[in-house]
């Protein structure tokens, strides 16, 4: 990861702890200094209760994540984000738990895979047979027949040229994969998807029902409010009623207003073109469009999304429009076959793998890079509003083989 030793890799870590745990207390000395200000405030009637817990549950949801324990988490986090080019000064308590809990949900997959793969491995030089068992848990790891090959060529061509020791494959291995996950994403010419200033940014959320679709809007409605994008959201997944509740709920917490129609089987494109005349009004930068997940048929399905679609064109020739398939990393290669049915019917540009905390099938992300020619947009690992961000591949392909 980085070309200090493990001893120096631990100093440098704890130097980024300490100043974090300072930061930390000097930002909970500032909440504590301002919590006692509102109460004075309050205490000479100058603002009403109402008002004051609307501010207190603001302060909360923006609030930064708690420093854990100074562990091998941590240490490894750290690593990884100093290998991209962060300084100490640069690091954020965010960025570090983001990390831990990444590295914690891609365990299981590294379990099947990567302890199976060092074990095997160790220091001794790669041999035939040692890539024979490679291409096995590459496949058992979901990553897909056509990124397994690849990946499997490319490294019997490097051992034909030379001898390669267990940790020099390793590090090609990383590559190899992150060249995978990367190709789909510098063909789209957008490395990091973020709405454009100036202009409305529609992004219509497509999958089937039960992969975390609502939910996942929910976290991005969260994720684009805090990076103070005016955000809203589009009710439209209508044949689904607690859909409607269920964003409702993520739009109180995230502070983004929910565009619905009450009614029983609402018009979708209705929905949505309400929000697109609400949306104009309010000059929002990022429209979220939850979409029904299952009619009766796929070509029901499919003409739905072309009439949001073609509002969305009527109404607002200049928005930039991104079709976001959510995907569940636990279903594997059933998965995959949902991306390949979408991304020939839905103009798909990107993909949201969800999920992938608790699954040993997270290599589904390469699959779906390599097999679907999607680049992948965002991912999940974690309950939580936080425990969804943009990918990264380098950090991807570093948790899922983070050594023991």
């Amino acid at each position: 990861m980085t070309n200090t030793n493990s001893d120096n890799s631990r100093e440098w870590a704890a130097q980024a702890y300490a100043l974090l745990k300072k930061r930390q207390e000097e930002q909970k000395q500032e909440l504590q200094k301002q919590e006692e200000q509102k109460q004075e405030l309050q205490k000479q009637e100058m603002i009403d209760i109402s008002n004051s817990e609307n501010i207190s549950g603001q302060s909360k949801t923006i609030a930064e994540a708690e420093l854990g324990e100074f562990d091998d988490n941590f240490t490894w986090s750290a690593m990884v984000l100093a290998s991209q080019g962060k300084k100490i000064n640069q690091i954020s308590i965010d960025e570090i738990d983001w990390l831990t809990k990444l590295r914690r949900g891609l365990e299981e997959t590294r379990k099947g895979f990567v302890t199976e793969l060092l074990d095997k491995l160790g220091d001794d030089p790669l041999t035939p047979e040692s890539l024979d068992d490679l291409e096995t848990l590459l496949i058992r790891a979901d990553v897909g027949i056509d990124s397994t090959d690849k990946v499997i060529s490319s490294l019997r061509k490097k051992l034909n040229e030379e001898v390669v020791g267990g940790e020099a494959g390793i590090k090609f291995l990383k590559n190899e994969l992150k060249l995978i996950i990367d190709k789909p994403i510098k063909k789209s010419g957008t490395d990091l998807l973020v709405p454009k200033k100036g202009r409305l940014n529609v992004w219509l959320l497509v999958g089937v029902n039960g992969v975390g679709k609502t939910t996942t809007l929910g976290k991005l409605a969260y994720l684009s409010s805090r990076s103070n994008y005016k955000t809203l959201i589009a009710a439209a997944d209508t044949f689904r009623a607690a859909a409607v509740e269920q964003l409702k709920v993520w739009g109180e917490r995230s502070n983004v207003d929910v565009i619905s129609n009450q009614s029983k089987n609402a018009d979708p494109a209705a929905v949505v073109f309400d929000a697109i005349n609400s949306a104009k009004k309010r000059n929002v930068d990022l429209l979220l469009v939850d979409t029904a997940g299952r009619l009766q048929t796929k070509n029901n399905l499919m003409d739905e999304l072309a009439k949001i679609k073609k509002i969305i064109d009527k109404k607002v020739p200049d928005a930039i429009v991104e079709s976001l398939l959510v995907l569940d990393a636990s279903q594997g290669q059933n998965g995959l076959k949902q991306a390949k049915s979408f991304a020939k019917s839905a103009d798909l540009s990107g993909a949201i793998i969800t999920k992938l905390d608790g699954t040993s099938r997270g290599g589904v992300s390469l699959a779906v890079s390599e097999e679907v020619n999607l680049p992948i947009r965002f991912i999940g690992a974690g309950e939580g509003i936080r425990d969804l961000r943009p990918f990264n591949s380098f950090e991807f392909v570093e948790a899922m083989l983070a050594d023991k």
